[in-house]
């Protein structure tokens, strides 16, 4: 890495930090962010980057491409990867850019020296707990649907190269990203643009993060996951949806508790077909 993050007056940056995804939704968010904290911030995605500002480099690739992916990570000191199919839908795309694209991401990783990863996983991972339940990083994976699977396939993959090669990584168990929560569910899963880019820096800069799974989510009031055994990534939310609630329970003043997407956490990824896409 380009700064010692055990001393306090290096400044937080890196020389070049890795952003994949960084055409989609939250990457489109965090690439002005991230570009603040490092003096390269390289990117890359399949879909369209648009033109490079001052400090970017744009490289387009393929997860599923394990040459290009490998070149991806050369003379990189972090990432952060939020590449990769991003909502329920057929298996073999999945396929492909969740599970043999974060192999070779990992594989890239291991032999360019890279030594830490932030792994956007996803609250579908653990989608199939009820509503009513308090879970934490160490119960049970119960995925909702192929895109919850292979998120749970990254973090064992991700656990599996700490524990072989030391390659630290934190798995984002990101809850539902937007401007505003959309539902009532998502008074509980709302996680702010501004945590999320403070939970990233905080997965970053950490001194140790070892192999940690932290759940994305803000300060809210309504509370699934237990974040506790995470507390030595030193991610503290400043945002809550509190001040969304009243207009939210007044554009959904009723909940059916016989609809699967009201009982489980997961939300309606629970009985999505695969080839039906949705929010987070």
């Amino acid at each position: 890495m380009a700064l010692d993050l055990h001393d306090p007056f290096t400044g937080l940056r890196f020389g070049r930090l890795l952003l994949t995804g960084a055409a989609g939704g939250l990457g489109r968010v965090l690439r002005p962010r991230l570009k603040a904290w490092c003096d390269t911030l390289r990117l890359s995605d399949v879909a369209d980057l648009g033109a490079a500002s001052e400090g970017e480099e744009l490289r387009p690739a393929a997860l599923e491409d394990g040459a290009a992916v490998d070149a991806l990570l050369d003379g990189v000191d972090a990432v952060v990867h939020l590449g990769g199919v991003s909502v329920e839908g057929p298996f073999e795309p999945i396929l492909q850019a969740n599970i043999v694209g974060v192999y070779h991401l990992y594989e890239a990783a291991r032999r360019h020296g890279v030594r830490r990863i932030v792994f956007a996983s996803s609250n579908h991972v653990t989608g199939f707990y009820r509503q009513d339940e308090v879970i934490t990083p160490q119960d049970p994976v119960r995925p909702d649907g192929y895109y919850g699977i292979s998120k749970a396939f990254g973090e064992n993959l991700s656990r599996f190269y700490f524990d072989r090669y030391g390659i630290e990584t934190a798995c984002l168990r990101i809850g539902s990203s937007f401007p505003v929560p959309k539902d009532r569910r998502m008074l509980a899963t709302w996680l702010s643009f501004d945590d999320l880019e403070r939970l990233v820096l905080a997965c970053l800069t950490a001194p140790v993060v070892g192999h940690s799974i932290v759940f994305g989510m803000s300060a809210n009031r309504t509370v699934w996951w237990d974040n506790t055994s995470a507390r030595h990534l030193g991610y503290v939310p400043q945002d809550s949806s509190e001040p969304f609630r009243a207009d939210t329970e007044t554009a959904q003043p009723r909940l059916d508790l016989r609809d699967p997407a009201v009982v489980y956490q997961g939300g309606g990824f629970v009985t999505k077909g695969p080839f039906e896409q949705g929010d987070g």
